[in-house]
Parts: C-alpha cells; sequence; structure tokens
C-alpha cells in the first residue's frame, strides 16, 4: 500500500475537560433535549420523519408568526438559507436595494451580484442603522423587485427598529422584503404576516438555540409566486425552493435530509412553543439590559447607542490599550467563557441569545470579562458591576432561570 494509515488521536484527547461557555455571537449553548435529539438518527423518508416535519412546519409557523406553509428547512448554516432566499427571488433582469449596516447585511448583496442581479446597496453612515427617510428616497428612485436587510445586524449589534415601517413602504413600491433574522427570531417581537415581510431567514445556532448547520426559513405566499413564475433556469440543486418543497412540503426525496439536525430543531421549537413568545422575549430583554448595565456600571462602554443598539449581541468597545485577543484569551484560559471579536472593529460581543439568558450564564461572563480586563491593567469596578447586574435580574428573576 502507498500509504500507511495516520496516527489517531481519540476526540477526548482534543476537546477540553472542562467545554468552554459560549457567550458569543454564536453558536449558543443548547438545553439537554435539543442535545439528546441531535444524537439520533432515523429513515429521512419514513414515517417517523414525516411527523417530525409536519410539526417542524407547525411549530414554525408560530415562531415566523406567519400562516404560511412554505416552511423550508435548509441543510446548511443561515448563510445557506440567505442564499436560498437571493437565488430564488433574483436573477439577472431583476433588481435589489441592499441595506447595509455590516458584514452579515452586505453578504446578500453579494450573493444578489453573483447571480446577475442588479444590486443598489444603501449603507449607513456610521455606527447607525438605516433611517426610514434613506430607504423612502430609494424606493422613490427607481423600482425594484426586491429589498433586503437584517434586523439584528449580528457583527456590530446594530438593530433596525424601523423593520415594520420599512416593510409597509416596500410592500407599496411593489417590492419584495427578505429580512435575516437569524439572531433575532424568537430573542424579539418578528411578525411576518402582520409587518408584510415575505422571507425570512434564521439559523438554528443562534436565536432558536439549535445546533448549528441546519437553517429554517419562511417563504410568503407573495414570494412564493415569484418563484413559481421563474422562467430562468435554477443555478443549484439543493437550495431550489420548488425542490426542496417536495421534501419540505410532500415528504418527498429531495436529497438525504440532515436528520439529526432537523430532530435537534424540533425539540428547540418545542420550547419555544412551550416557553411562549411573549414570556420569551421578555427573558431576554430582562437579561440582556441587565447585562449591558452591568457592563456599563463595571466601567466599560458600549459601542452602539442605546437608541439603535440591539440586545440580542452586546457590542462593547475594547477597552483603552488592551488587545481584544487577549482579553478573550484570558476569558477562555482562565475561566472557560468564550465570547467573540468582530469582523474588522475594535469590539467585544456578547450574546444573549436562547439558553445564553440564563442567570448563572451572565454572571458568569460579566465577572469573566471584568477580571480578565483587570489582568491586562484595565482599571475597572467589577464588583460594582456585578452589584448592578443583580438588582437589575431581581425585577423578574423567574424567567431566567433554567
Amino acid at each position: 500500500m502507498p500509504y500507511s494509515p495516520p496516527k489517531t488521536q481519540h476526540l477526548d484527547g482534543i476537546l477540553p475537560k472542562e467545554p468552554l461557555l459560549l457567550m458569543g455571537a454564536g453558536p449558543v449553548p443548547i438545553s439537554h433535549a435539543v442535545s439528546r435529539a441531535n444524537g439520533v438518527v432515523i429513515n429521512h423518508l419514513g414515517e417517523t420523519m414525516d411527523a417530525v416535519i409536519k410539526n417542524v412546519k407547525i411549530m414554525g409557523r408560530y415562531a415566523f408568526q406567519t400562516v404560511s406553509d412554505k416552511i423550508i428547512g435548509v441543510s446548511g448554516p443561515a448563510s445557506a438559507a440567505m442564499e436560498m432566499a437571493i437565488t430564488n427571488l433574483l436573477w439577472p433582469g431583476r433588481s435589489v436595494l441592499s441595506l447595509s449596516i455590516g458584514t452579515f447585511s452586505a453578504r446578500m448583496a453579494e450573493m444578489a451580484k453573483g447571480v446577475g442581479a442588479e444590486v443598489t446597496i444603501l449603507k449607513s453612515s456610521g455606527i447607525e442603522p438605516i433611517r426610514l427617510e434613506q430607504v423612502r428616497k430609494e424606493l422613490e428612485k427607481k423600482r425594484f423587485d426586491v429589498v433586503s436587510l437584517v434586523q439584528g445586524e449580528t457583527s456590530c449589534g446594530i438593530e433596525m427598529k424601523c423593520l415594520p415601517e420599512i416593510s409597509k413602504m416596500v410592500k407599496e413600491h411593489g417590492a419584495l422584503l427578505i429580512v435575516d433574522a437569524v439572531c433575532t427570531l424568537t430573542t424579539m417581537p418578528l411578525q411576518m404576516d402582520e409587518w408584510g415581510v415575505d422571507v425570512v431567514i434564521s439559523g438554528g445556532q443562534k436565536g432558536l438555540s439549535s445546533i448549528p448547520g441546519v437553517s429554517l426559513i419562511a417563504f410568503s405566499g407573495d414570494a412564493w409566486k415569484t418563484i413559481e413564475s421563474r422562467k430562468n433556469r435554477h443555478p443549484h440543486w439543493c437550495l431550489n425552493a420548488l425542490l426542496a418543497q417536495t421534501f419540505w412540503g410532500a415528504q418527498q426525496y429531495h436529497y438525504t435530509a440532515p436528520v439529526p439536525g432537523i430532530l435537534a430543531l424540533h425539540e428547540a421549537l418545542r420550547q419555544i412553543c412551550e416557553e411562549t413568545l411573549p414570556v420569551r422575549f421578555e427573558r431576554h430583554r430582562i437579561s440582556s439590559i441587565a447585562l449591558q448595565s452591568g457592563i456599563e456600571m463595571m466601567g466599560l462602554k458600549l459601542f452602539v447607542p442605546i437608541k439603535d443598539r440591539l440586545n440580542s449581541v452586546v457590542a462593547i468597545c475594547s477597552p483603552g490599550d488592551a488587545e481584544s485577543s487577549k482579553i478573550r484569551k484570558i476569558m477562555s484560559d482562565r475561566f472557560n467563557v468564550e465570547i467573540s471579536g468582530a469582523f474588522g472593529l475594535d469590539i467585544l460581543r456578547i450574546g444573549q441569545m436562547g439558553e445564553q439568558c440564563r442567570s448563572h450564564n451572565i454572571f458568569k461572563v460579566l465577572y469573566a470579562l471584568g477580571m480578565s480586563c483587570r489582568q491586562e491593567g484595565i482599571d475597572l469596578d467589577v464588583s460594582l458591576g456585578m452589584a448592578e447586574l443583580e438588582r437589575n435580574l431581581m425585577i423578574d428573576p423567574e424567567n431566567l432561570v433554567d
């Protein structure tokens, strides 16, 4: 034989003895029920899987707040769901207005260029969202087939709080609206039908608190009519929504579905329905506001002004002359807590999605952040920050307990 087998290392020798607490911008910790479901493999075309898919669609309607039955699971990250949205609604000869406030909103514009659509990019001016009047001016200049935006920009911690108003305006101009809600779906209100959103993109590993690699997307009736009337050949097989609907609509073969990931998604959605959206929204709000207050009281500065701040991912200015990468490494090595850096920005990011929003997790991440900064010579009052966190959590502590 020309090649000899390599020396193998058991996974236990690679993984840390104590798993890191994932408090970054995703993936997020998962519940025991989601973890158990992710360890099961069944026939992807059997009766059991039919029941699972039926339940995922029913629970998905609740999460998206829609009556649409065009809810499709995507075998891939949230970016694959994003690509399904873009490649099914855009092709040469069609145009899109892409509202760009960070990495992920800009990604949709790049995907649209890739399929040959005419792309107009409207960028925010500084650390702020696109304003309603800016969108109105662009829509009055020319007709667009599609408008794309993110509800919450994970990369920098900005929220598009005028989403309902933008959606109404887009519909008045005859365009379809694509919304990236990867970090916001079920962490804050998003009314797909009531607001008139045509496509909502979600990923398992953030707001839904499931595993990475299996995503969920919902299409409105208007979006689906556009997909069905398409004359251009679709460039994809896996991401062709009509083909995907043969599995997600009629449980017929499309390709071998990622069974464990769909089972995990089922359990994540079941827990969301069990908790109910109003209770879940309030848990996320209380947790994030308490964490933000603790961070500021400790002596750190938040990156985004409160009027535009995203609660699902809290962006923090890197303190003093300290390197954010060193702070993150101390947090990881000394406290077994992981938070995120950013894409070209000198900030730290702490996630507030799903299982991250539990009292023991936010106490641990705040303490780890404060003590790691102090180790790097940053003068912070960690005790004061922890006391402020506790004071804010006393508003309604029950929702934040497992």
